[in-house]
Parts: structure tokens; sequence; C-alpha cells
């Protein structure tokens, strides 16, 4: 279909060229002659006539009573106001008004911004100097989770310069994820933006005060105090989102971009590798607007951030928990197993966001993937061997050994040895001879004892000692053999007492 402006260059060219009259001209073109004479006029359409509103006879009779009511709600309380609905209502009930709810609407919307009742906040277009800021929050998505469907955190530091993102994973937005997120971004763009902004996350802020003032919790400030980096706390509520509108939109768009659709993985860990693919596919990617890449656009920005302190903050909870007579102890509704000679003991717990740390004194004595949910138990078998060499009866239904199977520690040459000892020597002493070896895993190679497991099912000569022992001539066997010729950098001259000969004889004086 032609635009008006093309009509009149036609007209103007058949006239200049054919000597066509109006007449001639308004028939070959279908037009008013009136329209002919426009377009001999002047190349650019007159503008269109303005006309009178039309008349609305079903709601100009109430059009002052509905004006009344908009008016009046500025003096009501903000959850107390008129609806178009409520508006609605009042003029069928109180005035027998025949109007359909649809027109209501439509004239009250309109209304409302005639009247001023309705202010559009205008935003300020904004110049982001380089390493000058950055911009944090969290954003939900779902993962399936090694066959578990779970509500995840990623949590996005975004350059404004730049427009670089950092995106990692966690199970929760708790503080420690919070403040980890910022130790894993600040390494991942190697500096430090010399100001953060943020909305009023719990982690970071104790209580709103009024304006931009804010009681700050004692951890976000040591983690701001390490890096030297300044915050900006946005308005609550949707009124400040656009104050960090970068990353609030870069939340959405990778979500789309990156995790349709929904992730399944294994584990966590997994998904934060997907995510971090993702993360090196957008360095590729114009922002709208912008002459270069991310990537070029980061590298010249890299240099203004300022440098990482020598040591990372330690973004980790120090907590005290006791162990229960299942070896466990309870981390934010969660049970972690521990060596089952602990049991009744309260130990140190190192908290972070990916991993839980269990100490005795300085020793490290479990650690585990922090678990995704609540009532969760992650549990290690090698934790309960020692009682189950007392309660082999234990090991079949044992929940620990259900995990271990689940994450292939335990192989299918552990169950056909178990199978075969279980067999030849009964449940019990079957069970045991498995724990025997299950207890050298600790400090023989795996794959020289899964090796030797094999070979014993294969001769039928089941006996753990035997076992261990074979294991040991194939770890032996596997060692590496260093050539006596390479040893020959480390020849020294024999050592001689002729200097102190000469101290005793006075000749070196």
């Amino acid at each position: 279909m032609r635009s008006r402006v093309e009509l009149f260059e036609q007209i103007r060219r058949d006239h200049r060229q054919e000597e066509l009259s109006i007449r001639e001209l308004a028939e070959k073109h279908g037009v008013h002659r009136r329209t002919v004479r426009q377009a001999l006029a002047a190349a650019v359409p007159p503008p269109r006539k303005a006309y009178p509103p039309r008349p609305r006879p079903a709601i100009d009779p109430f059009a002052t009573v509905i004006d009344g009511w908009l008016l009046e709600d500025q003096d009501a309380p903000r959850k107390q106001r008129h609806t178009a609905r409520r508006v609605w209502q009042r003029l069928v009930a109180e005035h027998q008004a025949t109007v359909s709810e649809v027109t209501v609407s439509r004239y009250v919307a309109r209304r409302r911004v005639e009247l001023g009742l309705v202010q559009r906040e205008v935003a300020i277009p904004q110049t982001h100097l380089a390493g000058a800021e950055g911009e944090v929050d969290f954003g939900e998505f779902y993962a399936t989770i090694a066959g578990v469907w779970i509500k995840c955190w990623m949590f996005v530091l975004r350059l404004s310069h730049s427009g670089r993102a950092f995106h990692v994973a966690f199970g929760t937005q708790a503080q420690e994820a919070f403040l980890e997120g910022h130790v894993l971004a600040f390494e991942h763009f190697g500096g430090v933006p010399g100001r953060v902004r943020y909305d009023n996350l719990k982690p970071a802020v104790v209580r709103v005060l009024k304006g931009r003032d804010r009681t700050e919790s004692e951890r976000f400030t040591a983690l701001r105090s390490h890096y030297g980096f300044d915050s900006f706390f946005c308005r609550p509520g949707i009124e400040g989102a656009h104050e960090k509108g970068g990353v609030e939109g870069e939340i959405g768009r990778f979500r789309r971009r990156h995790l349709v659709p929904v992730p399944k993985v294994d584990s966590l860990a997994a998904l934060n590798e997907l995510i971090a693919a993702g993360d090196l596919v957008d360095d590729e990617r114009v922002i709208t607007g912008r002459p270069v890449t991310i990537e070029a656009a980061f590298t010249a920005e890299a240099p203004h951030l300022m440098p990482l302190r020598g040591e990372p903050f330690d973004p980790a909870r120090q907590l005290e928990a006791r162990v229960d007579n299942r070896a466990r102890v309870s981390v934010r509704q969660c049970f972690y197993s521990v060596p089952a000679r602990y049991a009744g003991r309260r130990l140190p717990v190192r908290l972070a966001a990916r991993t839980v740390e269990i100490y005795d004194g300085s020793k490290l004595v479990a650690r585990h993937e922090r678990a995704v949910g609540r009532h969760v138990e992650v549990l290690t078998l090698d934790h309960y061997l020692e009682v189950l060499k007392t309660k082999p009866g234990g090991l079949p239904g044992a929940t620990a050994l259900a995990q271990a199977k689940a994450s292939r520690a335990f192989t299918a040459s552990h169950q056909a040895y178990w199978d075969a000892a279980r067999r030849a020597r009964g449940d019990s002493a079957g069970t045991r001879a498995l724990v025997e070896i299950l207890l050298a895993h600790r400090t023989m190679p795996a794959a020289s004892l899964v090796a030797a497991m094999d070979r014993a099912v294969t001769s039928g000569c089941l006996d753990p000692q035997v076992v261990l022992i074979d294991a040991r001539r194939d770890t032996t066997q596997v060692a590496p053999v260093v050539p006596i010729g390479a040893l020959a950098r480390y020849d020294r001259p024999a050592p001689t007492l002729a200097d102190y000969d000469q101290l005793l004889t006075g000749s070196g004086t």
C-alpha cells in the first residue's frame, strides 16, 4: 500500500511527464480532485484535519462524578483508592448506569493522566567511566540436579562501562553466597570497580534508614573494607529498580539465553561449568548501540579496575555444631557426616556457599558439597567403616552406601566382591571382608584395589589380606623407576678435614 507521500510523488510525476488534467489525474489514481490539487501544490501532504471529539453518550453523563471520585482519592490512603472496577461498581449501584466496565476502565485510565494523577518518572541517561562502577543482584531459576528439580540462585556482578558480567549459581542466597559471589567475581575480572550498586539485599543491609542511609551488616562492611570499593544502595522496591537496570536486564537475558531449556546436570559444579561457558559465549556479544564486543570493551576497561588485595576475602561463616549419635552435624537444616569417633562432640564448622568443612582443632576431618534444600543428608561411607566392622548387618541398608553407589564411589567391582564374599563366607564375615578392603582405600590407590578385587572374584581367592597383598604388588609394579644415570647430577665430592688440619698446624695464617 502506497503512502500519501508516494502518492503525491506519482501524481506530480504524471502531471509533469504526461501533462494530464486534474480530472484525468484523479481518475488515474482513484482519488478526489482535492487530493490532486494538494499534490500539485506541495510535495508533502498537509496534516489531517482535527475533528472534535465524538460524543460518548454512555459515559459523558457520569464524567463529572468519576472525575470527582478520582480527585478525592488524592487524600485517601494509597491502598483504599478507587480502581476502575470499583468506579464501575459504584456507577451501577449508586447511579443505575448501564455503561460497560470496559468503557469505564478506558475513561478512568485516560482521565488519570489528564488530571495529573499519574506521574511518569523520567530517567536521566548515564555515562559510566571505565572501572568506576558495577551492579550486583540475585536472580532465581530452576535446574534439575541429579534428577531432582531444584530452585537455584544466580549471583550476578555486571561492570557498567563494558557490560561484562559474571554469573555463578548457588543453592542459597544467604550471606555466605552473597560474599563468595563477590570474591569469585573480582577474581574473574582480575580487579575491583570503584563503586558497586545494590538493592536492599538482606546479606548487605540490616536496616533501611531515611534516604540512602543503611545499617550494613558487619561481614559486608569487612568485605568492602578488604577490597576497597564503595557501595551505593538504590531506593527500596520497584521505584529503585531502574537505578541498576543494567544488571536487572542482564539476569533475564542470561536466563533466557543460556538456561532454556531447564538445565539437567549431575551436580551444582557441573551447572556452574555450563554457566561459565555461557559467559565465554557472551564475550563475543555486541550490546545494542555500542561499536565493539563486550570482550573488546572489557579489555579497555580492565586497566582502570582497582587491583586485587594480596589475600582473597574469606566469605565462609564460622559455626559450631554437635555431632549426633548417627555421626552427623546439622547445619542449616541439613545433615553432614563426620568420622564416627566424633559422635557426641562439638566441632567447628566452616560454612561456605558451596562447601561445608568440619574441623577438629586445625585438622580437617570432613568436607562435603553443600546440600540444596532442607533435611537433606550428605553422608560419606568411609566415616562409618569402624562401626560397620562390629555391625556388618547395617551396611546393606545404609544411606551412606546408597549415596556412594549414586556417586560411583562404590563401584561394580566392590559389589561383585561383596556378593562373592558373602556367598563364600556368609553375610557377616563377607561384609567384614569388604569393610577391610574399604578401609584400605584410605592409604592405597583405588585403582589397584579395584583391580585386585576383580582378580580375587575371578580366581575365587577372596581373603581380604590376599587382596591387599595383591593390590600392594600391583602398586609396586606401576611405581616409576628412576634410571641410575639420572641421579648423576646429585653427585658431590666426599668431605675432607684438610681445612681443619691447616688451622691446627697454623699453615693457613
